[in-house]
């Protein structure tokens, strides 16, 4: 079913036709939608249209290496590496010394 509904965004207010979508999420991620539409008092279709709308601005406006995912899948071994680097960190560097060292 399509529908048309006023948006503002961005300052300018446009006509837009409307079209359901589904989407398979995780569950932590639709408990994190419920409760942010909870305390903010929106309903759920405006919260994903304007995170959405967010997200595809911040790609087009955006360098790809400015732009950090929401998750990260790491293999096997690189989770071990990053564990391991969390648990014995290196020593710094003399130009990490220097920077902290300006503080």
């Amino acid at each position: 079913m399509i529908t048309t509904q006023r948006q503002i965004y961005d300052n300018v207010e446009i006509m837009r036709s409307t079209t359901q979508i589904s989407a398979h999420i995780s569950l932590g991620t639709k408990e994190s939608l419920e409760r942010i539409v909870r305390s903010l008092g929106v309903t759920r279709t405006h919260l994903v249209e304007q995170a959405l709308l967010h997200h595809f601005r911040a790609l087009n406006e955006l360098p790809a290496s400015a732009i950090v995912p929401a998750r990260l899948i790491l293999s096997e071994a690189s989770a071990e590496k990053v564990r391991d680097l969390v648990e014995r960190p290196p020593e710094p560097t003399e130009d990490m010394q220097r920077l902290f060292d300006d503080r």
